[in-house]
């Protein structure tokens, strides 16, 4: 991982929190309270918010260095939940795609129309059933 500035040792501090927040949540709490939680309204959208780029680099380190497994779901959750406290008008988008006899599920986060975390190989689309907060 190199050297961390304090800054950067921050984020990954809080990525490490907002993933253990975010795999809690998607284990324990009913899917309605969660969609709630993914909709609520982030910190106001503010011109001059910090880029996206070093958030989604903190949760990525952070989801490969922790004890437990995480996946798309907790990254784009914990992603998301940052970004709009930061004031960034993330969104977080969940899809699905039908593979053979398998229906798979992926989730990944925008901030301005381009993908900051969860992008797929080429060739992967998942339709997208749910955006939250609805746009």
């Amino acid at each position: 991982m190199g050297r961390l500035t304090p800054k950067d040792l921050g984020l990954f501090t809080e990525a490490c929190a907002t993933l253990a927040v975010a795999s809690l949540s998607i284990r324990f709490l009913p899917f309605p309270l969660l969609a709630r939680l993914m909709a609520r309204e982030g910190a106001p959208v503010r011109k001059g918010a910090p880029l996206p780029g070093p958030v989604s680099l903190a949760v990525t380190r952070a989801s490969h260095r922790l004890p437990w497994k995480t996946v798309c779901f907790q990254e784009g959750l914990a992603a998301h939940w940052m970004l709009r406290r930061r004031g960034l008008p993330s969104m977080l988008h969940y899809g699905i795609r039908h593979q053979s006899d398998r229906l798979t599920a992926h989730v990944w986060v925008k901030v301005d129309g381009k993908i900051v975390i969860g992008e797929e190989q080429p060739g992967q689309g998942h339709s997208v059933v749910a955006v939250y907060p609805a746009s």
